[in-house]
């Protein structure tokens, strides 16, 4: 038997970038790559009804699903295509790579047209359509045989009703291709048409029928590595009841408070956010002294902070930044005119981030409050498309331990779990994220505040490269910040950590160098930070139980010892702190 690789697809598909919508690849040719050669020797070789493949995001998965599909048009296995995506704006990607792959898809189908036109091989349509009409895809569906491919098929999970809707509608298909970047959810949704096997901790996890993980595409050279700079900082604010609260982000707290402080970072009003956006605006210039087309992308909250941060950007770097959103008519066109120009900055909702494929993005920033395993690696995602060898992706993040973690997990492979326990990974969920200023129900009335982020000041904390750390607390703007921040945008990833370990070192010698900081706050400020803090600790304890403030101060009074509040030493306040924290914990 001959060892050549089998051939699968058209000519037109030969003639497929195998790293498509990327321009420009560097050192691709016209065949596939190893994966996706693989991947469909995998398929081909039983060629199943259902059949899941997961890939990291930048890998090539349109490519092969598009080479799967016009091989399988080819042979006369289906005669029609069906692609299922999340968002308008990647229906439109799809339509335009199948038409290199000589297939013809309709992105401009709807529902009302009753069938597809005749002169398609298919249609590109949402996830959002089907559920609003199974019925009608399931006939278009019953009428020829069908290939359907449902893109990051996880989202076939986001509501009840749209699985159930893509269980109708794609139920008759003859084969179903399901593409995936990120095969978990953060929920118990169970995705349609994907198996789930039980493991031995009785939780039954999501089998894939082929895995291309984040690193082994590292070590492909086929995705890009990607540093992290952290920001910690100093963060004040006032509670629902008044309080005004003082928290250091990046140390370890209490969820509540972890999350408050996280909500200030993010505030547009706030130095924090001005002082990481310059910083990041400074990667990108050094960046673009060796990619001169390399953009950059800040992730946002919400609407009105996307629009904030995007006014920020344009005062730094003194030119128009895109901003796209979610419900924007026009967000598709801004993305594509963002992609094939030359111009630095583009701000999008965190809803949108999946939809926003631009090859040349190369710096982020992660402004916003979700902290789901699922969304972090679908927003790293948009970062890691190499488009040549020694790229490396630099994205800005608050200091939080969730999101540190989470960075550090980067390469790790993750499949979706049904009946794992809620708590199991203890991170923050976007949930408490969004409540962290809104005072309980039963308070409302007893709360004449609002939650209202006082002021917020960054400073550089470290950068994460791979499972190293490097790099210490130091103010933005300084030599010693510089040294991280103003890398070579082209490195291998070997000689990055060679330069990061270097850098590390001549920071240390600069900062030695320097005379004493000076002395910290006096005692009295120490302290009232101290009791804000345990009357803040207090308060969620009280709440968690059903008690009141004075039962808990008494508790803890009598646990650890020493006079009140107001005569409470420092110690003794700190070891009432310890105690709190660990009765939240438990």
């Amino acid at each position: 038997m001959s060892s050549e690789p089998q051939h699968y697809g058209s000519w037109a598909a030969d003639h497929l970038s195998p790293a498509y919508p990327e321009r420009a690849a560097w050192g691709t040719t016209q065949t596939l790559r190893a994966w996706q050669q693989e991947a469909l020797e995998r398929y081909f070789d039983r060629e199943p009804r259902d059949f899941l493949a997961a890939a990291t995001p930048g890998a090539g998965k349109t490519t092969f699903a598009l080479r799967l599909a016009s091989e399988l048009l080819r042979r006369g296995s289906v005669r029609r295509v069906t692609v299922v995506a999340p968002t308008e704006h990647l229906k439109t990607q799809w339509a335009d790579a199948a038409a290199r792959a000589g297939i013809r898809l309709d992105p401009g189908f709807r529902n009302a047209h009753g069938e597809a036109a005749r002169h398609y091989h298919g249609v590109a349509v949402t996830y959002a359509q089907v559920a609003a009409r199974p019925a009608l895809h399931e006939r278009m569906t019953r009428s020829a045989d069908t290939l359907v491919i449902l893109d990051e098929v996880h989202h076939a999970g986001d509501a009840l009703s749209w699985g159930d809707a893509v269980r109708e509608a794609f139920g008759p298909a003859t084969r179903r291709l399901s593409l995936t970047g990120t095969p978990f959810r953060s929920d118990d949704a169970p995705i349609p048409f994907v198996e789930y096997a039980p493991a031995e901790d009785g939780v039954r996890y999501s089998a894939t029928d082929y895995d291309y993980g984040y690193a082994r595409a590292l070590a492909d050279h086929v995705v890009r590595p990607v540093l992290f700079m952290a920001y910690a900082g100093t963060m004040e604010w006032r509670t629902s009841m008044g309080e005004e609260m003082r928290a250091t982000l990046g140390h370890e707290d209490a969820k509540d408070i972890t999350s408050a402080a996280w909500r200030t970072a993010l505030d547009p009003g706030g130095t924090w956010i001005q002082q990481v956006l310059r910083s990041a605006d400074a990667r990108l210039t050094q960046v673009r002294e060796q990619v001169p087309d390399a953009g950059g992308l800040v992730i946002a909250t919400d609407q009105a902070q996307a629009r904030e941060y995007a006014q920020i950007l344009e005062g730094i770097c003194r030119e128009r930044v895109t901003v796209v959103l979610s419900d924007d008519a026009g967000a598709s066109a801004r993305i594509e005119e963002f992609s094939a120009d030359e111009s630095r900055w583009m701000v999008a909702v965190r809803m949108v981030s999946e939809g926003v494929d631009v090859p040349r993005l190369a710096v982020g920033v992660y402004a916003t409050s979700s902290a789901t395993p699922l969304f972090f690696a679908q927003a790293i995602g948009r970062f890691v498309r190499s488009r040549r060898r020694g790229e490396t992706a630099t994205v800005f993040l608050p200091s939080v331990p969730v999101l540190l973690q989470l960075a550090a997990e980067l390469e790790r492979q993750r499949d979706h779990a049904l009946g794992k326990p809620t708590d199991d990974d203890q991170l923050l969920d976007d949930e408490l994220m969004a409540a962290a200023g809104k005072p309980d129900a039963e308070d409302r009335e007893e709360a004449p505040f609002t939650w209202q982020p006082l002021s917020s000041a960054a400073t550089f904390d470290k950068v994460l490269f791979g499972d190293q750390e490097f790099g210490q607390l130091v103010e933005p703007g300084t030599d010693e910040e510089h040294d991280f921040i103003g890398i070579p945008g082209i490195l291998e990833p070997e000689e990055v950590s060679d330069l990061l370990q270097r850098r590390q070192r001549r920071q240390a010698a600069r900062l030695a160098e320097r005379p004493a900081p000076p002395q910290p706050d006096a005692l009295f400020r120490s302290l009232r930070e101290d009791r804000q803090l345990l009357n803040a600790l207090v308060t969620i304890v009280a709440k968690k139980r059903g008690q009141t403030h004075g039962m808990v101060h008494a508790e803890a009074r009598r646990v650890c010892g020493g006079p009140e509040v107001a005569k409470a030493s420092m110690q003794q306040l700190r070891d009432r702190i310890h105690y709190l924290r660990r009765a939240i914990d438990a």
